[in-house]
């Protein structure tokens, strides 16, 4: 299934607000699939003094986290840095990875929040009403809200709150380590994510679909010269590579 086009990308900040609010309530906190055969981390990466963006999404296959499908790309950033809209700066890059995937996953890991934003409206919100996927943020600090005592067990959460309401869940996927921050971002309730986000997380803090498609943008990076839209790697790769 192709993205559905919501809105044209060639916004001002203050045009994004409003699709933000206008959107935000086309999100769904509800289950439509009682199993995921298939995960896919999405991640996009900058230097916020560069016009270019690196975007991979990487596919994985539950319950072994074997990878199935990658695509990467680099592209020119149309949108500003804008905190709090960065959705829009992000989004038309992970949609182009996206279109180049061959598998298309049954639930996507977003690198960032989804409902736990200013707006209720962050990148797996966003990102999610475009593919019409089962979506989650997974975010590596608070944008909104507090949490409170948190265990040091693996597994342990408590509820984010911002303005009197749950947006969120701050869960521990290792023991001992920092918090990441789960949030819905479309069609899949927040109980459902967090389950899916500790089946994905194994030796390291951040779930395995999300960190292979950081090492996927880092390689990309790293390669440096290639030209607009035209690199896609696919490649396998073990999940526990460094």
């Amino acid at each position: 299934m192709e993205p559905h086009a919501l809105h044209a990308w060639a916004v001002t900040p203050a045009e994004a607000v409003a699709i933000q609010e206008r959107l935000r309530d086309r999100v769904r906190f509800r289950d439509g699939r009682r199993r995921f055969r298939t995960v896919g981390g999405l991640d996009v990466s900058y230097d916020r003094r560069s016009p270019w963006l690196f975007a991979a999404v990487v596919v994985l296959r539950l319950p072994d986290l074997c990878v199935v499908d990658t695509a990467a790309v680099r592209m020119r950033a149309e949108f500003p840095y804008v905190p709090g809209l960065l959705s829009f700066r992000e989004s038309p890059a992970g949609l182009e990875a996206w279109s180049r995937l061959s598998v298309r996953p049954d639930c996507l890991l977003c690198d960032g929040q989804g409902y736990a934003h200013p707006r209720r409206f962050g990148l797996a919100c966003h990102f999610g009403l475009w593919v019409d996927r089962p979506t989650i943020g997974v975010a590596k600090s608070l944008l909104v809200g507090e949490y409170g005592v948190l265990a040091s067990s693996r597994g342990s959460q408590a509820p984010l709150i911002h303005a009197g309401e749950t947006v969120g869940v701050a869960v521990r996927t290792r023991a001992g380590v920092k918090p990441v921050f789960v949030s819905v971002g479309h069609r899949i309730t927040l109980e459902t994510g967090v389950a899916a986000v500790l089946a994905c997380t194994t030796r390291y803090r951040i779930p395995e679909p999300i960190r292979q498609a950081h090492l996927l943008v880092n390689r990309l990076r790293a390669a440096g010269a290639s030209p607009e839209y035209s690199r896609t790697i696919r490649e396998s790769s073990g999940p526990n590579d460094q």
